[in-house]
Parts: C-alpha cells; sequence; structure tokens
C-alpha cells in the first residue's frame, strides 16, 4: 500500500518538531550556541545544529523507502552514505569549526559515493531535446552537488529562509514526482515535512538555527533528487533550478562579485542580498516571507517547464528577470561593501 505524500510529510513534520525539542536541549546542555559577533544577524547566544533533527528523520524515511522497495538499493545506498557523510561533517563543524579544506573533501567524497552508486548524470534534457554528456555530465554533477551544499550553507543566515524555502522547494517537488517517480515524490514530501517541522522552532524569533549539518544536508538533498530525477524521466534538472532559483542567483552572483573585487571569497561575510536585506531595517520575518513567496513564484515556471517544455526560455528568462530585479532593488537600498573576514 503507498501512502500518499501529504501523509508522509505530516508524520515526519511531527516527529521532527519533537525531535528538534530533544536537539536543543541537548545543544543547552553541551553549550552548542552560536554566539552573535560581527558576522551575525542575531543579538543573543541562540542554539544552533538543530538540523540533525532533519538529518535523524529524512534518512529514517530513506531507509524505509528502501525497505519498501520504493527507492531502488543504489539509490539508497548512495543517498544515505553521502548525506551521511555530509551531516556527519557538519554536525562536527557546528561543535567546533573545521578547515575549509576538510569540508571541501568530504563534500566531494559525498558527491562522488553517490554517483558512483547512482550512475552519474550522462544525458540532459533541455527543452524537448535530450544532449549526450558522457563523462563531462557526471564532473558537472560532481560540481553541482557541492556548490548546492555550500550554497544552502550560505544561504542559511537568517531566521527560517532554509526551512522556509525547503518547504516550498520540496513541495513542488514532490507534487511533479508523484506521478512518474512515487518514491522520490515521498521522499521530497519528507524532506518537506521534516523542514516544516523544523520551522516550528526556528522561525523569527528563532530557538534554535538549523546550522551546518541542517544546511548542508538540504543542499546534498535537492541536488541528488535533481540527478535521479533527470535520469529517472521526473521534472527536468532546470525545474530543480527554479525550484531552489532564489538561493542560486544570491549565492552565485555574490560569490562572482567577492571574487572579481578581490576579497576572500571562503571568508565567512554578510554580504548576500538578503543579508543585507535585513541590514537595510527589514526584519528576519519578512525577509524570509519574501523569500518564501518569490520562491513559489519560481516553483510554478519549474511546474510549467516540466509540463510544456516549448516554455523553457520564457520561463528562465522571466525568472532570471525577476531574480536580477530583486537583487538590484536591495542594492539599492543597501549596497554591497567589501568585506575583510575570516572563518
Amino acid at each position: 500500500m503507498r501512502l500518499p505524500s501529504v501523509a508522509v510529510a505530516g508524520v515526519v513534520a511531527a516527529a521532527t518538531v519533537i525531535l528538534t525539542g530533544v536537539v536543543r536541549r541537548v545543544a543547552i546542555a553541551w553549550a552548542v550556541l552560536d554566539v552573535p559577533n560581527e558576522r551575525s544577524l542575531h543579538r543573543v547566544p541562540t542554539p544552533r545544529a538543530g538540523g540533525l533533527a532533519i538529518a535523524i528523520v529524512v534518512l529514517g524515511v530513506v531507509l524505509w523507502l528502501g525497505w519498501r522497495g520504493d527507492l531502488g538499493p543504489r539509490a539508497v545506498i548512495g543517498l544515505i552514505g553521502g548525506a551521511s557523510l555530509v551531516a556527519a561533517v557538519g554536525w562536527v563543524d557546528d561543535l567546533r569549526s573545521l578547515p575549509n579544506s576538510v569540508r571541501a573533501i568530504a563534500q566531494v567524497a559525498a558527491g562522488g559515493w553517490f554517483l558512483a552508486w547512482t550512475g552519474g548524470l550522462d544525458t540532459l534534457r533541455i527543452g524537448d531535446q535530450s544532449a549526450s554528456l558522457g563523462a563531462v555530465g557526471t564532473v558537472f554533477a560532481l560540481i553541482a552537488i557541492v556548490w548546492s551544499i555550500n550554497l544552502y550553507n550560505f544561504m542559511d543566515g537568517i531566521d527560517g529562509i532554509a526551512g522556509g524555502q525547503a518547504v516550498v522547494a520540496a513541495g513542488f517537488a514532490a507534487v511533479l514526482l508523484a506521478g512518474v517517480l512515487p518514491g522520490l515524490s515521498l521522499l521530497s514530501a519528507a524532506i518537506g515535512g521534516a523542514s516544516l517541522g523544523f520551522l516550528a522552532w526556528n522561525w523569527a524569533p528563532a530557538r534554535i538555527f538549523m546550522g551546518d549539518v541542517g544546511s548542508g544536508l538540504l543542499g546534498f538533498l535537492f541536488a541528488t533528487l535533481a540527478v535521479l530525477s533527470e535520469r529517472g524521466g521526473g521534472p527536468p534538472l532546470v525545474s530543480w533550478v527554479l525550484f531552489g532559483g532564489v538561493f542560486i542567483f544570491d549565492a552565485t552572483v555574490t560569490l562572482v562579485r567577492r571574487i572579481v573585487t578581490g576579497e576572500r571569497w571562503y571568508a565567512a561575510h554578510k554580504s548576500h542580498a538578503y543579508q543585507r536585506a535585513v541590514q537595510s531595517g527589514w526584519s528576519h520575518a519578512r525577509v524570509s516571507t519574501g523569500v518564501i513567496v518569490l520562491s513559489a513564484g519560481l516553483g510554478l515556471s519549474g511546474v510549467a517547464v516540466a509540463w510544456r517544455a516549448e516554455l523553457l526560455l520564457p520561463c528562465l528568462g522571466g525568472a532570471l528577470t525577476l531574480l536580477t530585479v530583486c537583487y538590484l532593488w536591495i542594492e539599492k537600498r543597501m549596497p554591497m561593501r567589501p568585506q575583510s573576514s575570516s572563518r
């Protein structure tokens, strides 16, 4: 008997609410706190690493889906191995800061493990055409997975933003995958439900932060789901790009600008558009709500592309225009200035 995605999301959300409360108590007892500094956008010490609850619940769902036969064994092994490594390194990084090199090696290893078990990405659908990529496609997929892990970490800087965006992206994915790849649909529903449950604790004012254990895991999961969807005939990769369009655009444009201006691009900072929106006077809740609404709009474009391949260029063009306008609007309110900081 196949459970509906809504039921899975509801059960997972409830479990995550409870487990996040447990993780919060442990974080306080162990003094795993995010203490405000010059880069922070919060004012009081707050427990972090709450994403551990998301990791435990979602990985449990992956195993359950594998046991039921909704996910193939190679997909389960690839997801469990890669996601566990990302979450474990993120957890340690939340407890005590790890060198960038250690985190980078772990991320590449996690992505490589997943792709080795699932077969990589040898073809790519572009509109109603399919391009053969060969080994280049797998290299591209590995880079995309590592970048997705990092951009979710970069974008998880204010209350509710990462969890809210994940709920929207996972919700659209669950709907589109339902009739094509039901196992991935249930997994997407679980990711959305876990993110929603975590939001009960993380919405402004946050009582616990997601930490690297949660943000890195979400980035890994969305990237790997996109690869599995592309390989399995589900929503094309471009739809997943639109689902995560707000995060991808802000993180990528900000990184490129920091590189061009000669800043230490790998150092922590608060130059992202969403961070500057808060610095300009907007509340965390207002900015996160704006990101959620904008993500929903882009998500609808992703749905349109999945349903009608000929809408690819209009949807991509419209999304890029909308994101550029929003970015320039924030730039006018609070221009991006050079920052010198280190992790």
